[in-house]
């Protein structure tokens, strides 16, 4: 903080203040709304289609477009999870866990109400963090080798393998299927070709989106088929008061705190990003959950995921700006849009560039205010969609589901595979396995696996480096800690 000068803040502040730059921060804002909510359409792709926009826009204009949108669309795939059971985007999937058995419940509004205030929240704190220890944060994060990475991932599995379903086997299989689907494609060390079925179409691997449409979306509503159940048999949905919202973060105000922390500090790490932070803070948001919790909707699995998952934002912008290394994918798309504007992000930029690091700073705030008064304004009338006739709503999620399967890569193969990854999780469910565990196998395989065989490579096979590195070592520990505290925890029930 001690490189930004006041005169620098106050060039900013005179920059930002212009009514046409807050004008496009909201406008970025409701079309990252619109890509986020959408499924298949995330936020990565509305900052991609809007960079070339920006070829003459002055920095301020081009930011203030592109941040609102990264910041409207990392939300905005939250409203559809709560009320439909069908994630906007892969962050979001861990918020629909919780959010849709509230909605179900009578609980809508409450449940928007948090994701809403928790995105705010997540991403006031990362801004924080961003302006105060951004320099020192990033050099942290160059600490992370393949080892670290590794610990990380597997701790991650771990938390929600263990907490997302009443046993922790069934847990610990779930994973394991995800984590199988997850080694199709061809092999990142070897380059070999596996568990394709000789079709093309699988070389790249299983994509999410068209996984996450299908475990999540087509699985429920194959299970509410089979138990002759629709959405039109939901309670009334009760409106909820201020104070109630505010009563759920006072009660749970180290909960939202440490979520917040574990998106910045997660997307600090390049390559993670959000759906990563997600499911690790709602794995430890679950540790404290009653069984009648499990059922009914817990709302501090809302703010634990929707928490950490807007947090990313300030967090990825840290090796961005700092080091020139973008943080997940939308901040890889930024480093183009920066270049358009001929700066080039590193280790020189804030100090070379303070007043264009504050107007950043200042507009990632005015982008989550925006998301803060329109969620909170909009809140009363989106549950209003689980009240449509089953005739009307099961089509149009079912167009929704293909949609969004689709616009992957404008192939029908998606489309099948989301029917068939479906209907397997229709299976699974049957049997009494949970999603989570399933669809963050398959997000993080691929990351364990890699830097497992990085790691041992690299180290003459030599084990013991999980173990002697200070930061994997106590990864794994919190790992088997997590599963002897679950397997008690059960044992005892």
């Amino acid at each position: 903080m001690d490189l930004i000068s006041f005169s620098a803040i106050g060039a900013a502040l005179g920059a930002i203040a212009d009514p046409m730059i807050l004008l496009w921060i909201l406008i970025g804002v409701v079309v990252g709304l619109i890509f986020g909510a959408a499924p298949g359409l995330t936020a990565t792709a509305g900052v991609a289609i809007a960079t070339p926009l920006t070829f003459g826009a002055s920095f301020e204009v081009a930011m203030a477009l592109l941040l609102g949108i990264y910041c409207g669309g990392y939300f905005a795939g939250s409203i559809p999870a709560i009320l439909i059971n069908t994630p906007g985007a892969p962050g979001n999937a861990a918020t629909a866990l919780d959010g849709y058995r509230m909605a179900r419940r009578g609980n809508a509004d409450l449940a928007v109400s948090l994701s809403v205030v928790s995105s705010f929240i997540g991403g006031f704190v990362s801004i924080l963090v961003l302006m105060l220890a951004a320099p020192n944060l990033a050099n942290f994060a160059l600490e992370f080798t393949s080892v670290e990475y590794f610990a990380l991932g597997t701790f991650g599995l771990v938390c929600v393998a263990a907490v997302s379903g009443g046993s922790l086997l069934k847990g610990m299989i779930a994973a394991a299927l995800g984590m199988l689907l997850g080694c199709s494609g061809i092999d990142p060390v070897g380059g070999m070709t596996r568990l394709t079925f000789g079709d093309p179409n699988l070389l790249g691997g299983v994509p999410l989106m068209p996984a996450l449409i299908a475990f999540f979306a087509v699985s429920e509503m194959l299970v509410q088929a089979a138990r002759r159940d629709t959405l039109a048999t939901l309670p009334v949905q009760r409106r909820v008061a201020a104070r109630e919202v505010a009563g759920h973060y006072l009660r749970n105000k180290w909960l939202t705190v440490r979520s917040a922390f574990i998106g910045t500090g997660i997307g600090i790490l390049p390559g993670t990003g959000p759906t990563i932070a997600a499911w690790i803070a709602y794995g430890e948001s679950a540790r404290k959950k009653a069984p009648q919790a499990q059922e009914e909707g817990d709302p501090r699995g809302v703010i634990a995921a929707e928490t950490a998952n807007n947090a990313v934002t300030g967090g990825a912008l840290i090796p961005l700006l700092t080091l020139g290394i973008p943080g997940d994918t939308v901040t890889a798309v930024l480093i183009g849009a920066l270049l358009i504007q001929g700066i080039d992000p590193g280790p020189f930029f804030i100090a070379e560039k303070s007043d264009l690091f504050v107007q950043i700073l200042l507009i990632l705030l005015f982008a989550n205010i925006c998301i803060l008064v329109i969620g909170l304004g909009t809140r009363r009338w989106l549950p209003a969609i689980l009240k449509l006739p089953p005739r009307i709503l099961i089509p149009v999620i079912g167009v929704l589901c293909a949609t969004g399967a689709f616009a992957i890569n404008n192939t029908p193969f998606e489309v099948g595979l989301m029917a068939v990854l479906g209907l397997a999780g229709y299976v699974l469910i049957r049997f009494g396995f949970p999603m989570a565990p399933v669809v963050l196998g398959l997000v993080l395989g691929p990351m364990v696996e890699t830097n497992l065989r990085n790691a041992l490579t690299a180290n003459d096979m030599d084990a013991t480096v999980f173990v002697t590195r200070p930061i994997a070592a106590l990864l794994l520990t919190a790992a088997v800690f997590t599963i002897f505290w679950t397997w008690r925890r059960h044992r005892r029930a």
